[in-house]
Order: C-alpha cells, then structure tokens, then sequence
C-alpha cells in the first residue's frame, strides 16, 4: 500500500456517501501547490480549490480559495463575526479535517465544519482539489463543490 492511499481511500469512502462520482488522479511529483497541482492537471490556477483551514475563536473552519486568490483573515472574521481568525497549525489542521495540509478536500471530514467558498470558483466550469494527499486530487463543477462542502459562497479574497 502506498504512503498515504489510506487518506484517499477515507475521503473516497466520504466522497461516494455524498453520491459524487469520481477519478481519483495521483501525480507522483505532489499536487502540494496550486500551481503544482494546475500544471499537473493542466488547468488554469484559478480552478484549484486551496482547502485552506482557519481558527476563528477556538473554532476551526475551512475556506476554499481559488488557487488564484489568498484568502484575508480580517474580511474571514467580518464575514463570520469574530473579532480575529489566524490560519490553523498543521496539528490543528489535522485534527479538524483528518487530513494533512496539502492534502486536505474540500469535503469528508471527521466532524462538521463551517465551509466558505471563494466566490471565483463559481466562475469556472470545472474545478479541482485535494483527495487527501498532497499528490490526489479530483475533478468536479463548482455546484458539486458547494452541495458536497455544504459551504456558502463568500468574497474573502486578499484585495
């Protein structure tokens, strides 16, 4: 068994409880990235999903940001009405999502988390992201993103 096809088979389990229906890709030279991921799949940065994880208080969460974009934690924190929001530590991010950074979906998680999207996702007609491992991931419409993440479409990009 390969390192880390434990993580994809758990967010495939996952995947499949959500009815989506997918291929699982995995590029040995790691999709850690967006732009790794971009010229391994050949698509545009923007149409990578970043499953980047955020603390707001004592509560983690989960922003989705187009490989184009940064996600800015003060525009997080207005659009969730906490006083601050600081990116995750790599043990936080794990315990929140069950994943390593880099390798986090968008979806699959141990436990519910408040999911925001990066309204420039919606923009494309495919997207892709994380299935587990920083060298997995898989293809879908931005719709499937938002109905699979249960998350709500926000504009929290870096301006």
């Amino acid at each position: 068994m390969t390192m880390g096809s434990k993580a994809v088979e758990r967010f495939e389990r996952a995947a499949r409880a959500t009815g989506l229906s997918f291929e699982v890709l995995r590029f040995p030279e790691g999709t850690k990235t967006a732009a790794d991921a971009a010229r391994a799949v050949g698509c545009e940065v923007g149409q990578i999903v970043k499953s980047l994880v955020f603390v707001a208080g004592d509560e983690p969460f989960l922003a989705l940001t187009s490989g184009a974009n940064q996600a800015d934690p003060a525009r997080l924190a207005t659009i969730l009405d906490v006083a601050d929001v600081r990116r995750a530590t790599a043990d936080e991010a794990r315990q929140a999502t069950g994943f390593a950074i880099g390798g986090t979906p968008p979806f699959g998680h141990p436990g519910a988390l408040t999911v925001l999207i990066d309204g420039d996702l919606m923009d494309h007609h495919e997207v892709w992201a994380a299935a587990g491992t920083p060298d997995s991931v898989f293809r879908l419409t931005p719709d499937d993103l938002l109905r699979a993440s249960r998350g709500r479409v926000e504009d929290f990009r870096r301006r």
